[in-house]
C-alpha cells in the first residue's frame, strides 16, 4: 500500500500537464482566415472608401450626390487603417469630389413659400410701410440733428378757417349793404373800459387767538378762590387755627401769594406772635405739628403747655438766604416759616438755639420737635445746618421732582 501512494502523486501531475502542453502549441489555428492570416494578433483596422456610384440629393439642386459606405466583407484591406475624415487627405479629396452643385437663388431661400404658408410681416416692417404711405397715427419726424427737420407722417394739419361774412348767417335773412357797412363800422369801434367802482378800503379786522396755557403751571388768579383753597380753610377750623383771609399779595412774577390767610392763633389757645401771613398749605402744616408734636412734647418734659410761639419770618420777597444770584426762597410765595422761640405757660422761654452740656431737657425737646417735623414738612433746618440757621427753625414745603425731603 506504500507503493501504490507513492506512485500515485507523480501520475496525477503527468496527467496534469498533458492539457497544458496541447493549449499552448502553435500547431492550433482558427477554423477561418481573419484579415488573411492565420493568427487572431494579426488583426489591422480596415479602410472604407467612398462608393461613387451611390448619390443622395442635396438641397436646392435636384443633382444626385454621392455618399458613403462600408466595402463589402470580401474587399477588406489588409493594411489599411480606421477612417479619420479630418485627418485622411484621400477622404477630404474623395468627399469633395462627390458632393454635387449646390446652387442658391439670388433672392435667398422662401422658407414659406417651400413650406405653402402665408408670410409673416414683422412689426418693424408694418412701422415701416405705414410711414412710408402715410397712414402712422403718431408723428414721424426726419432730419433729426439737422437744420431742416421736417415730418414725414402723420395727420395733415387743419386748414386755416377764413372768418365768415359780418353779412352772413344762416339763421336770419341775409342783410342788406346798408346793413353790412353799419356792422363794420360797429366792429371798428374801440372798445371802452367799463369803469369800476372801487369801495372805501375798509379796516381790516383780525382775531387774536389767546396763547394756549402750559396745563403743568400754576392757573391764572381769577379772584374766584378755588375749591382746594376752600377745603385746606374747613381743615384748619376743624385744627382750631385762628386766621383770616387777606387780599392777594403780587409782587412781581416770583413773589406773592394768590389766597394768603394771616395766622394769629393755634389750637390749645396757643398764640402766633407777631401773626404771619403764609398759604394755607404750610399753614395746616404747621398747625399739625404744633398739635402732635411741640405741645404734647413739651407736657411730658416740663409738665406744661405751649402758651405761645414767635416766629421769625413767614412771607417775605428775597433769594435763598437773602443772598444776590440765589433762587427764589420759599418765603417768596408764603411757603415756609421761621420759628425762632417757644414761650411754655410756666413762663419759660426756650430758645431754639443750640444748647450747653447740661441743658438736658430743653436739648432733649428741641431734638424731639425737630426729627418729628420731617413728618409735616419737605425742609428742616436749624442750627447746625448752616451759619444762616443757627438761631431759628425753618420749615418749608417746597416740592421736589425726585419726592426727596431734606431734613437736616
Amino acid at each position: 500500500m506504500a507503493y501504490v501512494s507513492l506512485l500515485h502523486r507523480p501520475l496525477a501531475a503527468l496527467l496534469l500537464s498533458i492539457p497544458l502542453v496541447a493549449c499552448s502549441t502553435d500547431v492550433l489555428s482558427p477554423p477561418a482566415r481573419i484579415d488573411a492570416a492565420s493568427r487572431v494578433g494579426a488583426i489591422r483596422p480596415s479602410r472604407v472608401v467612398a462608393n461613387p456610384q451611390q448619390q443622395a440629393a442635396a438641397y436646392p439642386s435636384e443633382e444626385p450626390v454621392s455618399t458613403f459606405s462600408d466595402r463589402t466583407a470580401g474587399a477588406a484591406d489588409p493594411q489599411g487603417s480606421l477612417p479619420m475624415i479630418d485627418s485622411q487627405p484621400e477622404m477630404a479629396e474623395t468627399q469633395v469630389a462627390s458632393a454635387g452643385p449646390m446652387t442658391v437663388p439670388p433672392e435667398g431661400v422662401n422658407m414659406d413659400a417651400m413650406l405653402g404658408v402665408e408670410p409673416v410681416v414683422g412689426l418693424a416692417q408694418e412701422q415701416a410701410g405705414d410711414i412710408a404711405e402715410g397712414n402712422t397715427a403718431q408723428p414721424v419726424v426726419g432730419g433729426i440733428g439737422e437744420e431742416n427737420v421736417r415730418q414725414l407722417g402723420g395727420p395733415a394739419e387743419p386748414e386755416p378757417v377764413s372768418e365768415a361774412s359780418p353779412g352772413y348767417d344762416p339763421d336770419l335773412p341775409p342783410l342788406s349793404a346798408e346793413q353790412i357797412s353799419a356792422e363794420e363800422v360797429k366792429r371798428a369801434r374801440p372798445v371802452e373800459p367799463q369803469r369800476t367802482i372801487r369801495r372805501a378800503e375798509e379796516p381790516q379786522q383780525v382775531a387774536f387767538l389767546p396763547r394756549a396755557r402750559n396745563p403743568l403751571s400754576t392757573p391764572e388768579y381769577s379772584g374766584e378762590m378755588p375749591r382746594s383753597e376752600i377745603a385746606c380753610r374747613q381743615r384748619l377750623q376743624k385744627l382750631g387755627v385762628t386766621f383770616r383771609d387777606v387780599p392777594r399779595i403780587y409782587n412781581g412774577p416770583s413773589c406773592g401769594i394768590d389766597y394768603p390767610v394771616e395766622i394769629s392763633g393755634l389750637s390749645g389757645n396757643i398764640a402766633v406772635k407777631p401773626a404771619v401771613k403764609l398759604n394755607c398749605q404750610v399753614t395746616e402744616a404747621f398747625a399739625k405739628w404744633v398739635k402732635y408734636e411741640l405741645a404734647p412734647s413739651s407736657r411730658y418734659r416740663y409738665w406744661s403747655g405751649v402758651k405761645a410761639i414767635k416766629p421769625l419770618g413767614g412771607y417775605s420777597c428775597r433769594t435763598m438766604n437773602s443772598r444776590r444770584g440765589n433762587p427764589m426762597s420759599e418765603h417768596a410765595r408764603g411757603n415756609a416759616i421761621d420759628v425762632g422761640k417757644f414761650v411754655l405757660k410756666n413762663g419759660k422761654e426756650i430758645d431754639v438755639r443750640r444748647k450747653g452740656f447740661f441743658a438736658f431737657r430743653e436739648r432733649g425737646l428741641l431734638k424731639a420737635v425737630r426729627a418729628d417735623s420731617c413728618k409735616y414738612f419737605h425742609t428742616v433746618l436749624g442750627p447746625g445746618s448752616d451759619p444762616y440757621h443757627k438761631d431759628h427753625f425753618h420749615f418749608d414745603l417746597r416740592t421736589r421732582k425726585s419726592g426727596y425731603r431734606h431734613c437736616d
